[in-house]
């Protein structure tokens, strides 16, 4: 089962800026800890755009640096003060869909 383009659009962007929010981190990083918590469907191709959007609205500070393993230079992202407002708004929403879905779904499971 594959998860609509737009529902993933959104929900990526609140879990990347959760991640960065942790502490500051790089791509690949990113995409690992994405799937450890078993985020579906993800792929470098989908992330980077999201880190250039966060980037793009403020949201993220980036810093080059070399990778500790001697190849190429890394971007690190950490999270900005709007950064922070965007992602706490974020579990705002989330957790009241969550909980509406949540009363959804036991209803359906009560009518039967």
């Amino acid at each position: 089962m594959t998860i609509s383009n737009q529902i993933m659009k959104g929900l990526l962007d609140g879990a990347i800026l959760g991640l960065i929010a942790k502490g500051e981190t790089y791509g690949y990083e990113i995409l690992e800890k994405l799937k450890e918590h078993q985020f579906p469907e993800i792929s470098d191709g989908s992330i980077y755009p999201v880190l250039l959007r966060l980037d793009k609205k403020g949201y993220v500070h980036t810093t080059m640096r070399k990778s500790d393993n001697g190849g190429p230079n890394r971007k690190y992202y950490t999270i900005s003060e709007s950064g922070l407002k965007e992602l706490q708004q974020f579990k705002e929403k989330w957790q009241a869909l969550n909980k509406g879905m949540n009363h959804i779904f036991r209803s359906d499971n009560d009518d039967k």
